[in-house]
């Protein structure tokens, strides 16, 4: 693009041009000059063609070097915009550096916290299994009673068995697990997990007749302990599931989904989102990969059937301000809910489901902050990746603009040379003209 000696050469060729059309500025007699003669002078014929085409050159003269001066102006509004964006993305670059250093300082705290944290959410996964174990007559009891005997990695019904859906996530924080697992019900909490469709079929199985063979599958195992099931239950296939079918977030160590951020009609995104809730269950790292028949990982079959592209808000306000922009739900921070589109829960909060999802930490404002940097992170690579799309374009402009003024300038320049002859011949036939 043109830089300062780019500008002052541009310039200095309007100035040779200017001058070199000088020799062109003629004066060509008006209707009013020739009034006056009463008998016509031998040779007018010629002088009034030659004057026509005289004034014909330096109407395209004027209107070559107005062409010329428009280009210019418009280059000039490409390369400011060219250096507009560039100072842009270099801001957002630095952003995008400052972000990711933040990011790293929060990972590098975590990994000096990691015996700690551990410890912490093995009390309050062994605290998500007690409050289970409450539910005494649930198959979720049952299989967790199960599996903390010995000879219960040995049991058919336990080997395909994943686990409950309460014991396979935690979350950063009490607040967030008390919300998520409101959001999804005590029966969802309690589901019983399978891989394939045989360990789903191996639960329960059914005489002739359609009633439950109660000698088979869990209800011999409730038989067998004194704790016949009570009522039914949720068990789900991830190998019957709908996977997501998207990109994950790349170098992301727990694999999230790469949803596309719900955005305002400026590009973005409303104010107080804090991410979806799908992306903010962490997971142990046996179940982060393939555990499904395809290939999937529990994210993107249990979790992204569980909560698909459910969104999570800072406040009640800001979620209802950016309830267009909610197609499957969203929750706040402070309790609000939306179930779908004008499908909203209204009045005194409900009771909490007490079986909830284990967390790692009490502070409210650990989650939030991280994910907050992890959002604007993401905001400000997708505006570099705009800027940057600008940019591109609106170099191709200015290249284009150059383009047709060099093409210009050369056909000024070639006409001054055809031009320059008759000009001359003009300048001596007026000479010698009568007056």
């Amino acid at each position: 693009m043109f830089g300062g000696g780019d500008n002052r050469r541009m310039s200095t060729d309007n100035e040779q041009l200017h001058s070199n059309s000088r020799a062109l500025v003629v004066s060509v007699p008006s209707a009013n000059n020739s009034a006056g003669q009463s008998s016509p002078v031998p040779g007018d014929g010629m002088q009034n063609g030659m004057d026509q085409q005289a004034e014909s050159i330096v109407n395209k003269s004027k209107k070559l070097q107005d062409d010329l001066q428009e280009l210019g102006h418009k280059i000039k509004h490409h390369e400011d915009n060219v250096n507009f964006l560039k100072s842009q993305k270099n801001k957002l670059d630095t952003s995008i550096l400052d972000f990711q250093v933040a990011i790293g300082k929060h990972h590098t705290a975590s990994s000096s916290k990691e015996e700690n944290d551990d410890s912490a959410y093995l009390e309050s996964k062994e605290e998500t299994i007690q409050h289970i174990l409450k539910y005494k007559k649930s198959a979720a009891a049952l299989l967790c009673k199960m599996t903390s005997e010995a000879q219960a990695s040995d049991h058919f019904l336990i080997k395909d068995v994943v686990g409950i859906v309460a014991t396979l996530g935690k979350v950063d924080d009490a607040n967030l697990s008390r919300l998520l697992s409101k959001y999804l019900g005590l029966e969802t909490m309690l589901a019983v997990v399978c891989k394939s469709y045989e360990g789903f079929k191996s639960l329960e199985s059914y005489s002739r007749d359609g009633s439950i063979d109660k000698g088979l599958g869990i209800h011999a195992f409730a038989a067998s302990v004194g704790t016949p099931l009570d009522g039914p239950f949720t068990a789900i296939c991830l190998e019957k599931l709908r996977p997501y079918d998207g990109e994950l977030v790349a170098g992301d160590p727990q694999r999230r989904l790469n949803l596309i951020k719900p955005r305002l009609t400026n590009g973005e995104t409303p104010p107080g989102f804090v991410g979806y809730a799908v992306n903010m269950i962490l997971i142990d790292n046996d179940n982060l990969y393939s555990l499904s028949a395809s290939g999937h990982s529990l994210r993107e079959t249990l979790l992204y059937k569980l909560f698909s592209h459910l969104q999570v808000y800072k406040s009640r306000e800001d979620m209802l301000n950016a309830e267009p922009l909610i197609p499957d739900g969203a929750i706040s921070l402070d309790g609000g809910l939306i179930r779908g589109p004008g499908v909203c829960s209204l009045g005194h909060n409900q009771e909490d489901v007490d079986v909830r999802f284990s967390c790692i930490s009490k502070k409210l404002n650990l989650s939030v902050s991280y994910y907050e940097i992890e959002n604007q992170l993401k905001e400000t690579k997708w505006k570099k990746d705009r800027a940057s799309e600008d940019l591109e374009r609106e170099q191709q402009l200015l290249d284009h603009v150059r383009f047709r003024y060099e093409t210009k300038k050369r056909e000024f320049v070639r006409f001054l040379a055809e031009s320059s002859s008759f000009a001359t011949q003009y300048q001596a036939a007026r000479a010698s003209t009568p007056r």
